[in-house]
């Protein structure tokens, strides 16, 4: 009797024998990166496709992170060690805390360099894991699965809607097969077929995945005042190089030279947000910082606040 993993896999797309790379085997290094780079090309057009879908997963975090909720990535393998990623990466790029967003790999900090893949059969540990990060109605968990029959997310996926947190699923099978399956929120269902490497979803499911994950925070950050134009204004200098992207970017948006954006900047307390309020508005620290409170972090918003102000004032004055 076959085994209930096996009648599980057997007809997943992404556990499928690619007729591409039938052959692989059998080619030249040129002709094997030529294989893999043209399946790659295949992947932007399956994550365009679930845009929609994104959107209201960065709808959802945004109303989620207004009202001082956090986002949980939490997933096994290739899956988790990109929650984490992306988790890690947010703090030094749009100065959140730590706690905002974070990734939960099953088997923890040592399974990101060493594969634990046992774990992910065990959906108590998933729930373990969350509770132990203390998630609460007021979070989302974004569960990612390539697969999506992982017990280790589907655990916890399931746990977080029975405690009223909000749910995100991000798998690269059709939504059509795990809809009935699968209950969350919002499901994001990038289809890039068979691996060229069967099986081997750290391929083009891990770069769709990593695609998604970024437009999800990155979307989300922008909806919440971090970045100006296109540049990131609430980056955390905690290196050299952050310090002189931090002065660039002040110059770039503003004009002043290298001097009088260390100067500034310095004066802001290194927060970039409130130095281009500082310079663009012509008020001081306070003032700066006040105003972007009362715009909820948006420094165009700090400032046209800031000039609507400055113009009453004017024509009050008598002439």
């Amino acid at each position: 009797m076959q085994d209930n993993v096996f009648e599980e896999i057997k007809n997943l797309i992404t556990e499928a024998r690619n007729p591409a790379s039938e052959n692989i085997d059998d080619k030249t290094t040129l002709e094997i990166l030529q294989i893999i780079n043209k399946e790659d090309h295949t992947v932007p057009g399956a994550v365009e496709k679930e845009i929609p879908y994104i959107a209201r997963a960065v709808d959802l975090l945004v109303d989620v992170f207004k009202k001082g909720g956090r986002l949980f990535y939490i997933g096994a393998g290739t899956s988790g060690r990109l929650g984490v990623l992306d988790a890690a990466e947010c703090p030094p790029t749009y100065g959140t805390d730590p706690e905002m967003i974070q990734g939960i790999i099953a088997g923890g900090e040592k399974a990101l360099v060493r594969a634990q893949e046992g774990l992910e059969d065990d959906p108590d540990l998933g729930v373990k894991d969350l509770k132990e990060r203390g998630l609460t109605a007021n979070d989302v968990v974004c569960g990612i699965a390539a697969s999506y029959r992982t017990p280790y997310v589907l655990g916890a996926i399931r746990y977080a809607r029975e405690i009223g947190a909000k749910t995100i699923f991000v798998t690269c099978n059709p939504r059509s097969e795990i809809k009935s399956k699968v209950k969350v929120d919002v499901a994001i269902c990038p289809v890039v077929g068979p691996e060229v490497v069967m099986g081997s979803t750290r391929m083009k499911a891990g770069t769709a995945t990593k695609l998604v994950l970024n437009m999800l925070t990155t979307a989300s950050m922008i909806r919440l005042g971090k970045v100006y134009g296109n540049m990131m204004v609430d980056l955390m200098m905690t290196s050299r190089k952050l310090e002189e992207r931090s002065k660039r970017v002040v110059m770039m948006v503003t004009g002043v030279d290298y001097q009088e954006a260390s100067r500034v900047l310095k004066l802001a307390g290194g927060h970039v947000k409130t130095a281009l309020v500082m310079i663009l508005a012509g008020v001081d620290a306070g003032e700066a910082r006040r105003r972007l409170q009362a715009a909820d972090g948006f420094v165009r918003k700090a400032i046209e606040q800031i000039r609507e102000a400055q113009k009453k004032r004017s024509s009050r004055k008598p002439s």
